[in-house]
């Protein structure tokens, strides 16, 4: 188990919280420099108290999907509302699994906008939405995939010079068995993988021939995975490709971060 300074050996700036999965109260023990909260339904958002506790700890940020009842600057925010002053936002479209029927067919960019600039300093999420992200300005908040620095390159050689952070699930060990337990069920829902893999394969450590292959690429691909210097080696290339802040979602949990 790799503990103390481990997070910032590696050069992750922040990390990902999912209330649904662990304690937040838990995260202000974490060494990093900031915070993110996933949304994961209302029902698993933090109160206000848990939030502004935390805040007094450490750099706060919740993601906020633009769409949902409760941050809908457009219609029902009282869930923006009433957000501690002290905690910032991550803007996003909001993830399908996340939202109801009439919240999917709602329209992001004006909604964005608006969140935006009612927003302090705000991470923007790009995903399927890069173009309305960019229009929109704030931090770029990319995940990682295999055209990552690629991207990221491009916007610098294009003259883009905001904050562009990198979200990535992240798995601090070699053990093969350990990382695909972690992280093969997270790649195997992407496009790419989901094609490449044979029907009905298992996505976990269980996965043997073609299947195995495919995924230990993958959880690559979509993740920061090794031990801590093959990590630093990979953050180091995203910053080396233009990213400024690395978030990392512990994907086994907080006590190996702790």
């Amino acid at each position: 188990m790799l503990q103390g300074a481990t997070l910032a050996q590696a050069g992750i700036d922040a990390v990902a919280i999912k209330p649904a999965e662990v304690d937040v109260e838990r995260a202000a023990d974490l060494d990093v420099d900031a915070l993110a909260v996933d949304y994961e339904g209302r029902e698993h958002l933090p109160s206000p108290e848990t939030l502004a506790d935390l805040a007094a700890e450490t750099d706060v940020r919740v993601t906020t999907p633009v769409r949902a009842d409760g941050f809908d600057p457009l219609g029902e925010d009282d869930l923006t509302r009433a957000l501690p002053r002290a905690v910032r936002r991550v803007l996003v479209a909001g993830h399908s699994a996340y939202l109801t029927d009439a919240e999917r067919a709602r329209a992001v960019a004006p909604r964005l906008r608006k969140a935006a600039a009612r927003s302090r300093d705000p991470w923007v999420g790009t995903e399927g939405i890069e173009r309305i992200a960019l229009a929109v300005g704030g931090t770029q908040f990319e995940l990682l995939g295999p055209g990552t620095d690629r991207r990221v390159r491009a916007l610098r050689n294009a003259g883009y010079e905001g904050e562009i952070a990198v979200y990535a699930p992240t798995v601090l060990t070699d053990e093969e068995d350990c990382v695909l337990d972690a992280l093969g069920a997270y790649a195997a829902r992407r496009g790419p993988v989901a094609s490449a893999l044979p029907d009905g394969a298992p996505t976990d450590a269980t996965a043997d021939g073609r299947a195995r292959e495919v995924l230990s690429q993958a959880v690559r691909d979509y993740g920061l995975v090794g031990d801590v210097d093959g990590v630093t080696d990979r953050v180091a290339d995203l910053r080396d490709a233009g990213a400024d802040l690395i978030v990392g979602y512990p994907a086994r949990g907080l006590d190996p971060f702790l």
